[in-house]
Parts: structure tokens; C-alpha cells; sequence
């Protein structure tokens, strides 16, 4: 029951995570008209989570889960990150995310939060959102597949809450498009193989992304 009330306390979004400053290309998709109603957003989610979060994301907050506290490896794996994200909206969002949630996880006096951000201070890390994750929700008990759950469904999630901020699909509606993608997320959360690399191929999000960063009004960071 800790375990379950721990994964529910991370995975809602009135948790301080920073997430609500970031679309993470929805904005963008909006801008260029893409179909973000109920099946379009179904659709685009989809995407992001099979070609995105579980060959990048995924990846690294297992691979961050299991260095544990090496920061040696934390900083290879967060470099790898940082060189896989090409849009530099997306980058510098993953970033700024990163470093909201140890912002929060220090003042909860996380173990191992307030010495991963000193380490950014000091640019031996990036502090890239997945790999925070990782390192975090193993801190406070989480497993490896927890955490791995936990980083799909908010990812979903938030991308869903961009579309609702922006008017482009109601509460009701987006909590369907949710439901459907449940299924999506549990295939996709799978125990991570040794020798998974980090990549990422979602070029029309990484587009729009990239196109939203340079407009003169944004509601999101990226």
C-alpha cells in the first residue's frame, strides 16, 4: 500500500514537478492546426510515446533508476540525453522540468536531490526531466518498472493537459483520450534491455517544437 500511495502521490499532477510550463510541442502542433481533438490528440499521444518516451525517456529513467547514486554514470546518461534531443525547445524544456522537480524534491529533502543540483551548478550535469526521474522516485522507494509507469502516464498526461490549457479538447474528453491510451502505456512499460540506447524520432513534433519556440506569444516554455 506505501508503494502504491508513493507511485499515486508522483504520478498527480497537483505535484509541484514544474510540468504545467511545458507542452512539449503540443503548442506547436496547435499552431500549425494539427487535428488535436479526440482522436487526432489519441493519435499524436501515441506517437510520442512509441517513438519518443519509450526509446528515450523510457530508457533513461531506467538507466538513471539503476546507476543510482554513480553520479559518474548520471552525468554520461545526461549527456546522452542532451546530444538525442534536437529540438532546442524540448532540450531546454527537459532542462528547466529537470530542474524544477529537484528544486521541489530538495525542500522535501529527497535524498541525493540537494547534491544533484549542486552538480548542475557546477555543469557536470544537465539535469535532463528523465533522468531526474530516475534518480528521484528510486530515492523516495519507487522500483524500476514503478518508475518507468509512473514516466509514461505522466507524459501522457501532460501532453493531454497542454491540449486542455489550449482550448483544443475539453476536460471530459481529454480524460477519454486518456483512457485509451492506458493499454498504449502498459505495453510500452516494459523492463528496460541492457544494452538499450537512448534515440528518438518524432520529426513533425520536433518541427512544430521548434517553429512555437521562435513565436513572439507562448503560453508554454516548449
Amino acid at each position: 500500500m506505501s508503494a502504491l500511495l508513493t507511485i499515486l502521490q508522483h504520478a498527480d499532477s497537483a505535484f509541484p514537478s514544474g510540468s504545467f510550463a511545458f507542452s512539449n510541442g503540443i503548442e506547436g502542433l496547435a499552431a500549425l492546426n494539427a487535428p488535436l481533438d479526440r482522436i487526432g490528440l489519441r493519435d499524436i499521444v501515441a506517437m510520442v510515446l512509441q517513438h519518443r518516451w519509450a526509446t528515450s525517456d523510457r530508457v533513461a529513467v531506467a538507466r538513471a533508476h539503476r546507476a543510482g547514486d554513480d553520479f559518474d554514470k548520471l552525468a554520461a546518461l545526461d549527456h546522452a540525453v542532451e546530444a538525442a534531443t534536437l529540438a532546442e525547445p524540448l532540450r531546454s524544456g527537459s532542462k528547466r522540468n529537470g530542474n524544477a522537480l529537484l528544486a521541489a524534491h530538495t525542500r522535501l529533502g529527497t535524498a541525493g536531490a540537494g547534491e544533484f543540483r549542486a552538480r548542475i551548478g557546477a555543469e557536470k550535469l544537465h539535469g535532463h526531466l528523465p533522468v531526474v526521474q530516475g534518480f528521484l522516485w528510486r530515492a523516495r522507494g519507487m522500483s524500476e518498472t514503478d518508475a518507468i509507469t509512473v514516466s509514461g502516464y505522466t507524459t501522457a498526461s501532460g501532453l493531454i493537459a497542454a491540449a486542455v490549457r489550449l482550448g483544443r479538447i475539453g476536460a471530459v474528453e481529454a480524460q477519454a483520450v486518456l483512457t485509451a491510451l492506458l493499454p498504449t502505456i502498459a505495453e510500452l512499460s516494459t523492463p528496460m534491455a541492457p544494452d538499450a540506447e537512448i534515440e528518438s524520432f518524432v520529426p513533425w513534433v520536433d518541427a512544430a517544437a521548434a517553429r512555437q519556440g521562435r513565436a513572439h506569444l507562448r503560453l508554454f516554455a516548449s
